[in-house]
């Protein structure tokens, strides 16, 4: 993991100081709502529909176990006892205090953490993959160069007020688990015929009322220029983007609009700051800074490779062996496996940890993955360094603890946000859709015997459940005051399992909060009955048949439970 220096750490510490002093301000009435709110945001607090949410940032998803204990600390000493892992690999809590704001920035600052860009419209948290540097089809290491755009992207002075906020993803393995076609800029790591590394990119893709998947504006970047390209990027977008509407302002609108043109004037943009630096020198990352950053991205001490081994060899066929299947993953080191903690459970809502299931996977973290965990996109967390040896200690711990369910990338480990419960801008309730989905669907050999398949949730239009990439994606609407939810078939993130970056289809009208888990079997009833083998997955039934096949048994729902059609549409 990366080292914070003494920089760093004086960076937060005086950040969380300068917080405190606005807090005191705006609380003693010298420092207004409307001033203090762009400084609170961008350090990720924001007023929610019941209290102060504060959004923590873990950046690329990397925890050590000492950091989850302070967040474990955070939740039962501020809040009720919990926190929720997102799907931009961050950390929300939803009922601390703004009055306990400043103590908790300084809690956070104490074990090199913080809010910072985590919200307001500037560029937000680098995500990347979960499994980065031990994922068995990884390129290159795509943590460093996280790293690096980190620390150049924060508080950057040029990009702290953008027209909308900004998300940047980055993968460094053959299958893509950062969703990079969906972010305003994605980047992929690769290397050309003569093993140079460098960077595919793209950009203008996003979510919200208007999906759109990113475009790819340069093949291969040479990696020394990624700044100076991303820059470039920025400052287009910054200049022409829109701030007259708020709806149309993300960058995938003005790249949809202007086309050729966007990617013309990025190229003479980043042309001329590389002219104006006389080659770049000022601006490309260099090899020694690279190389510092990389030095914190080695194998833990103690971690050494040996002899990878059949671990199925004499398991019988039970909750072990269905756990191997799921939450264990291969490994670029031989004789190591990782290992998803799986935060999806009956009665838990998808992405929720309590206090003392933080602490208990710190505990885990230390004694079985060199004190390192990872936030995933998909809201679990992951033991990156799991000796294969240790396996089954590590499932009758994590069983113990209720972390071991064996349901990664089946129904039940489906993406959510907080939705209506919690935040503001939503539209309808996220978590008791997920809840009765997961209750209609618990039993094992069922969602088994489904096989692969991602559902998502969200509960407003911001998308931040990434409707629009499941399988089968739900979406919270308003009708009326009323919740109604639609329902879409088709999305992908770009996985290998998903194929292509592509949006979801809505299948119907929309249906009423108690009818959605009657739609979703419906949904997997017509799957079972259509799909050419048992060995097909939903989405490749769903892309060889249509969305035809699903309307009718979906919108019979309706039919059976006597809502009004008028009401639904």
């Amino acid at each position: 993991m990366y080292a914070y220096t003494d920089f760093d750490r004086q960076f937060v510490h005086a950040r969380a100081a300068q917080y405190r002093d606005q807090l005191q301000r705006n609380l003693a009435g010298e420092l207004s709502d409307d001033h203090f709110r762009p400084l609170r945001l961008q350090n990720g607090w924001y007023v929610q529909r019941h209290a102060p949410m504060l959004r923590v940032a873990v950046p690329y998803g990397a925890l050590s176990s000492r950091q989850l204990r302070a967040l474990a600390g955070i939740a039962r000493d501020f809040d009720r006892g919990y926190g929720h892992f997102t799907t931009r690999q961050n950390l929300q809590y939803n009922w601390i205090p703004l009055t306990a704001s400043a103590d908790v920035m300084d809690r956070l600052a104490a074990v090199d953490m913080h809010g910072i860009q985590t919200s307001g419209n500037c560029i937000r948290n680098i995500t990347s993959d979960c499994f980065a540097g031990v994922a068995h089809d990884e390129i290159v290491d795509p943590r460093p160069y996280a790293e690096v755009l980190r620390q150049w992207s924060t508080l950057h002075p040029e990009f702290a007020f953008l027209p909308r906020k900004f998300k940047i993803a980055i993968s460094g393995t053959v299958e893509d688990r950062a969703a990079i076609a969906w972010h305003d800029i994605g980047l992929q790591l690769l290397k050309n015929e003569a093993g140079e590394v460098g960077f595919k990119v793209l950009v203008g893709g996003g979510m919200g009322r208007t999906p759109i998947t990113g475009q790819v504006i340069r093949e291969f970047l040479p990696w020394q220029q990624i700044l100076v390209y991303i820059e470039a990027i920025v400052r287009v977008y910054n200049r022409y983007g829109r701030r007259d509407n708020l709806y149309k302002a993300r960058i995938k609108i003005l790249v949809k609009a202007e086309g050729q043109k966007f990617f013309d004037d990025v190229n003479a943009e980043f042309k001329q700051i590389l002219e104006l630096d006389a080659g770049g020198r000022e601006h490309l990352i260099p090899q020694a800074e690279l190389d510092r950053v990389a030095a914190c991205f080695v194998r833990p001490a103690g971690v050494q490779a040996g002899v990878s081994s059949d671990i199925f060899a004499g398991v019988a066929d039970g909750a072990y062996k269905r756990w191997l299947e799921r939450n264990v993953h291969r490994h670029n080191v031989p004789g190591y496996r990782a290992v998803t903690l799986s935060l999806k459970r009956a009665g838990i809502a998808p992405g929720d940890a309590t206090d003392t299931q933080m602490d208990a996977a710190a505990d885990l973290a230390d004694r079985y993955s060199a004190s390192e965990l990872r936030v995933s996109h998909d809201q679990n967390l992951v033991l990156p360094w799991v000796r294969e040896a240790d396996l089954p200690a590590v499932f009758e711990a994590a069983r113990g603890l209720g972390l071991a369910t064996p349901n990664i990338g089946l129904l039940t480990d489906m993406i959510a946000c907080p939705g209506g419960d919690f935040c503001a801008l939503a539209n309808a309730r996220s978590i008791p859709v997920a809840a009765a989905i997961t209750e209609r669907f618990e039993d094992l050999d069922e969602i088994y015997d489904i096989g692969d398949i991602d559902l998502h949730i969200s509960g407003c239009i911001n998308s931040c459940g990434h409707h629009h990439s499941g399988h089968i994606g739900i979406l919270g609407v308003d009708k009326d005051g009323k919740e109604w939810y639609q329902v879409s078939l088709g999305g992908s993130d770009g996985s290998t399992l998903s194929g292509s970056s592509v949006a979801g289809r809505v299948i119907g009208p929309s249906f009423a909060a108690d009818e959605v888990a009657d739609v979703i079997e419906s949904l997997i009833d017509t799957y079972r009955s259509q799909r050419s083998s048992s060995a097909e997955r939903f989405i490749d039934t769903v892309r060889r048949i249509g969305l035809e096949p699903f309307k009718g048994p979906a919108n019979a729902v309706r039919t059976l439970t006597g809502t009004p059609a008028a009401q639904a549409n």
